[in-house]
């Protein structure tokens, strides 16, 4: 038979061992739970990452089709605009041509033509369409004006408007058509 001490000795050493063996579980299950926190953790970081994400983009979406619808209303009507400059050249021009007599003679024509050129220039200006009318000795701009020919001319500083073809027209403040224009190369 065993010895009582040797009993409680097995037993006190069976009790630590399995102790051990109860407080390595849980730190395992402590582990365990810590990874799963830790897993947790990553993926709401991640799924947090992806909604401000998607939020600035959405934002970013937001702004575009903002300045777009802008951009439509504002310049939309850009390709009519630029179609009815030739009816606003020929009638000016119609407007030019005429003789002192012919206007006396045909008054009432002329007067309807008046008008007219009155009522597109009153469109235009409703539309944001302004035109871009140099004179004569004005300077050359290249961002208003289109050089259509250049020539030396006599009492003129090189790049002087010596001429004017055509009037220009801007859309708010985008050029529809630069003014066409006649440049002096004269340098003397």
């Amino acid at each position: 038979m065993a010895d009582p001490q040797e009993r409680d000795d097995d037993f006190l050493e069976s009790l630590e061992k399995a102790m051990e063996e109860e407080f390595e579980d849980q730190m395992a299950e402590i582990t365990n739970e810590e990874a799963e926190i830790d897993a947790l953790r990553a993926e709401r970081d991640a799924l947090q990452d992806k909604f401000m994400r998607a939020l600035a983009e959405a934002e970013n979406a937001r702004k575009r089709s903002d300045k777009d619808r802008r951009e439509a209303a504002q310049y939309g009507g850009s390709k009519l605009a630029r179609d009815m400059l030739p009816v606003y050249d020929n009638m000016k021009r119609a407007l030019e041509a005429a003789t002192d007599e012919q206007k006396e003679v045909s008054a009432a024509l002329i007067e309807g033509i008046e008008l007219t050129m009155r009522e597109l220039r009153n469109v235009f200006a409703k539309h944001g369409v302004t035109v871009i009318s140099p004179e004569v000795g004005d300077r050359f701009d290249p961002q208003l004006h289109e050089a259509m020919f250049e020539a030396p001319l006599p009492g003129t500083k090189a790049g002087d408007i010596i001429q004017v073809s055509a009037e220009g027209f801007m859309l708010h403040d985008r050029i529809l058509r630069p003014a066409q224009v006649g440049v002096s190369s004269h340098t003397g």
